[in-house]
């Protein structure tokens, strides 16, 4: 079997280490790629480059965001509740509960969750800001919306102990999710009916 150039084998390399895309997947990929024309290889390249050059995150709530903005549509809106932040571990958590349309406050994406299994400590994320968006903004309720499992529960335990001392109500999503579950995966029925149910 003739030896791929090594440009197509790095390609191949990069594209397989993507979350659900094994060697084969990858391949198959690439080829695709070099037969289509080029154009589509083009696109993906300058949107590739674009990804790294005009997003950021909001320094507010952390998610992702078009570099030319101050700060994310969702933080700036007025015609969201303020007084509310929903703490998701992840960016596809929060496009998974505005997807569902069952939330109209302000999210807290954390980055990640605990786990020191992992080398993933509080300070690892973005707690210390949550704490402080707490302290010096006129919250009411803060929603734990972590993953139903060990480490989505040791998050979420963690960052309710550090905002006992606050004065804000501190809840949590109701367990219609099932434990170990991502809320990525969550179908929108269970995730209302989880959100309708926070204690």
């Amino acid at each position: 079997m003739a030896v791929l150039p090594s440009h197509i084998q790095e390609l191949v390399k990069s594209m397989s280490s993507l979350p659900g895309i094994g060697q084969k997947s990858a391949s198959r990929l690439v080829f695709y790629l070099l037969r289509d024309g080029g154009d589509l290889a083009m696109k993906l390249s300058e949107d590739l480059a674009a990804l790294k050059t005009k997003t950021v995150s909001c320094p507010v709530c952390y998610g992702v965001m078009s570099a030319s903005r101050d700060i994310c549509d969702i933080c700036s809106s007025p015609h969201r509740d303020h007084q509310i932040i929903c703490v998701v571990e992840k960016q596809m958590d929060m496009i998974v509960m505005e997807s569902a349309g069952i939330f109209k406050g302000l999210y807290h994406i954390l980055n990640g969750a605990i786990s020191p299994m992992n080398g993933v400590n509080p300070e690892d994320l973005m707690i210390d800001e949550l704490e402080r968006r707490v302290k010096v903004g006129n919250i009411k309720e803060v929603i734990l919306a972590t993953s139903a499992g060990l480490e989505g529960d040791t998050t979420g335990l963690y960052i309710q102990n550090l905002l006992a001392g606050c004065q804000v109500r501190v809840t949590k999503l109701a367990r219609g999710l099932s434990v170990g579950a991502d809320l990525e995966y969550a179908d929108l029925r269970t995730l209302s009916q989880a959100f309708a149910g926070r204690s």
